[in-house]
């Protein structure tokens, strides 16, 4: 049987690259996005793992498919968060590298 997180990941990764920016400044700004949206993720999962990792905060709940639905969903707050402004990481990334040019 195969796992649901990786069918998952893939039908994101098929539906990312049919979306795929083609001039550099849109493939500049998703980039910076995804990175916000990375660094969103990993401050979640932190702040899940410091508060226990049960859905209500205890351990009891603490089953592999628990953690997958925890996970998945922290991924996909993260990157609504981050493609709806976050905090302001992606923006700053593309004002810096528009400087740079």
């Amino acid at each position: 049987m195969v796992p649901i997180q990786s069918v998952l990941n893939a039908t994101v990764n098929q539906a990312a690259l049919s979306a795929a920016p083609t001039d550099a400044s849109a493939k500049v700004s998703k980039a910076a996005t995804d990175f916000e949206a990375l660094l969103l993720g990993q401050m979640l999962r932190s702040a899940r793992e410091a508060a226990g990792s049960g859905l209500i905060g205890d351990e009891s709940e603490d089953s592999e498919s628990n953690s997958s639905l925890v996970e998945l969903g922290e991924q996909q707050f993260a990157r609504v968060l981050a493609a709806n402004g976050g905090l302001g990481i992606a923006k700053m990334v593309v004002a810096g590298l528009k400087h740079a040019d």
